[in-house]
């Protein structure tokens, strides 16, 4: 019998109010405004690099930021899923009604012990997740997860060193001597390792702002 899935620092934080506040969130300012959009637009490189899969998992989706893209794909089969019934409800709360028939399914899954089949989607995008994820153990089992649900390949995006922001951040932690932080660097060669190990090869890589932002997304085929 497996062990039940592990429970992250930031699991129950996202109600429906903090699920509101986060879609608020990337719509203010400028600057979380061109974030949103050069993601959106690297996530729209990335599936057409993955060769545009005609079935594709959001997870965990979030406010949906990414559907309005996924959909762009006029005969694309979309899945969207999340931990936060708070989070869902915003989704499907702010998306136009003609986008939501598009969705085979959209509901509550846990991204370590996803209820869905073997190979169930060709493609699975899973944005801003793996920055959450401190135990090399959990990454795994996370990536292991992704690895049977998905038959061909993956995005995913997360939070590197070697950049400015990374050495920003790592000199901020040290200061703070926090053992609680819920959102956290990953070494490259770390997480090419560990996908590595679960089944993954990379295909490329995109970053946010090159040298600067910590944000990565990878392009991971199976193997």
């Amino acid at each position: 019998m497996s062990s039940p899935p592990p429970k992250l620092p930031f699991s129950d934080k996202y109600d429906l109010d903090h699920a509101r506040a986060y879609e608020e969130k990337h719509r203010s300012g400028l600057r979380r405004r061109l974030t949103t959009w050069r993601e959106i637009a690297l996530a729209r490189r990335a599936l057409r690099l993955a060769g545009d899969p005609e079935s594709v998992l959001d997870m965990p989706c979030g406010a949906g930021r990414f559907w309005p893209m996924l959909a762009e794909h006029p005969t694309r089969r979309l899945r969207a899923g999340d931990r936060s019934a708070g989070m869902l409800e915003t989704a499907r709360a702010h998306a136009d009604p003609a986008l939501l028939t598009r969705f085979d399914s959209i509901g509550e899954l846990d991204a370590f012990a996803l209820d869905l089949p073997d190979g169930a989607v060709e493609h699975i995008l899973c944005m801003r997740l793996l920055h959450h994820i401190a135990r090399p153990e959990d990454r795994l089992r996370l990536l292991g997860e992704l690895h049977r649900v998905a038959r061909r390949g993956v995005t995913v995006s997360l939070w590197v060193d070697g950049n400015l922001q990374a050495r920003r951040r790592q000199r901020l932690d040290a200061r703070r001597q926090r053992t609680d932080v819920n959102r956290l660097v990953t070494p490259r060669a770390t997480i090419e390792a560990e996908f590595a190990q679960a089944g993954f090869r990379v295909r490329r890589h995109f970053d946010v702002l090159p040298g600067w932002s910590m944000w990565r997304m990878y392009v991971l085929d199976k193997v």
